[in-house]
């Protein structure tokens, strides 16, 4: 079978090649019901199995704690930023940190529902770099602190969760981890929800996890749809309407991927986090030794899973980037378009893209500043 191309899609993004594979073969007879899964109710045996073990696998891959609710929504990371002040603020008071282009539209969407305040914002610094925790402004009566862990479109990541207590705070920290989540573990005892889309690092668009602390649970506002109220989904284990069935079968098979997955003789989620960290340094070592590309943020909190690049100076117009866009397309390697919103280039290198794809665009750049350099 020839390669396939190495696709950097920030989201919808590649999934790993064997999951594809084990769905296609399941597509028309998932172990001989006689149905698809995509035809199944959602209510039946068998569709009950795949989610019970989705979830358990999930539970265990990211050592999830008993006290949390792990809840299989719709709408994205984008809904979040409505559904989790109208399950937590009570219409009340929500810090936001703002490190990047999504957590920024998080305060946007959370002041439909609540009094925000911006407790510190990277603007200043062009998000390439965080706002370190000693220098956030904090209410002690805050419903809760939201941050992104990841900014998919700027490149920032948390390397570590803030301690919110240390800093002065009672108040729950609510994480959007939407492009990182599976990519590393979680220090649940600093967090009381997390939320993202599975469209990064775990399945089709169309799916968003949610893993809730039982005490936030039973507190949503009287404008909140039952749908998306969390006890209510809670209490129906996820399946007080139609959940996204397909969605959540190919995301049971990438945890059953991701549980077996060795590397470096690492297994699980280990594994995939020691490939994700020699990926990351083996393209940002690149982009540093290059007269011709730069990453621009800071070396402490570049993020794993994007990467954003760019020409430089007097090398950065469009004939260029044009140029080394179609080069790379020829190349087998895929969706290297920085977002809209900062131009450039941006390669994604989620869980499933795997250390030969960052190797042949490695390869690229070089080839590719030998030629224009």
């Amino acid at each position: 079978m020839s390669q396939r191309p190495f696709n950097f899609s920030a989201g919808p993004a590649a999934l790993p090649e064997e999951v594809l594979q084990q769905v296609a073969g399941e597509m028309l007879d998932w172990h001989g019901s006689g149905m698809s899964v995509m035809e199944m109710s959602h209510r039946g045996r068998e569709f009950i199995s795949i989610y019970e073990a989705a979830e358990a696998d999930l539970r265990d891959l990211l050592q999830v704690p008993q006290n949390f609710r792990i809840l299989f929504m719709q709408g994205g990371g984008l809904a979040e930023n409505a559904i989790v002040p109208m399950n937590l603020s009570r219409g009340g008071k929500v810090d936001v940190v703002v490190t990047g282009s999504w957590s920024k539209k998080s305060a946007q969407e959370a002041r439909r529902y609540a009094d925000v305040q911006i407790a510190a914002d990277g603007a200043g610094q062009r998000y390439t770099t965080l706002p370190p925790p000693s220098s956030w402004q904090l209410r002690r009566d805050a419903a809760y602190v939201h941050i992104c862990t990841n900014e998919t479109i700027d490149g920032v990541e948390f390397n570590e969760l803030p301690d919110l207590k240390a800093l002065g705070s009672d108040a729950p920290l609510v994480i959007d981890c939407s492009s990182h989540q599976l990519s590393r573990p979680i220090n649940w005892s600093r967090v009381g929800l997390a939320f993202g889309g599975a469209q990064k690092n775990i399945g089709p668009a169309g799916l968003t996890l949610v893993f809730v602390r039982e005490d936030l649970l039973g507190h949503a506002m009287a404008i909140c749809p039952s749908a998306f109220d969390f006890k209510t989904v809670a209490d129906a284990q996820s399946m007080y309407n139609t959940p996204p069935t397909f969605a959540i079968y190919v995301a049971g098979l990438v945890f059953k991927w991701l549980k077996a997955f060795s590397y470096a003789g690492k297994t699980g989620l280990a594994a995939i986090e020691q490939r994700n960290i020699d990926k990351a340094q083996l393209l940002y070592g690149a982009l540093d030794q290059s007269r011709l590309f730069e990453n621009r943020v800071a070396a402490d909190c570049r993020s794993r899973m994007n990467i954003p690049f760019y020409l430089r100076g007097s090398y950065d117009e469009p004939r260029l980037n044009d140029a080394f866009l179609a080069g790379a397309k020829a190349r087998g390697l895929l969706q290297l378009k920085g977002h809209k919103s900062v131009g450039g280039m941006r390669a994604s290198i989620y869980n499933a893209m795997p250390l030969e794809g960052v190797q042949a665009l490695v390869t690229y750049l070089k080839d590719f500043e030998a030629q224009h350099g």
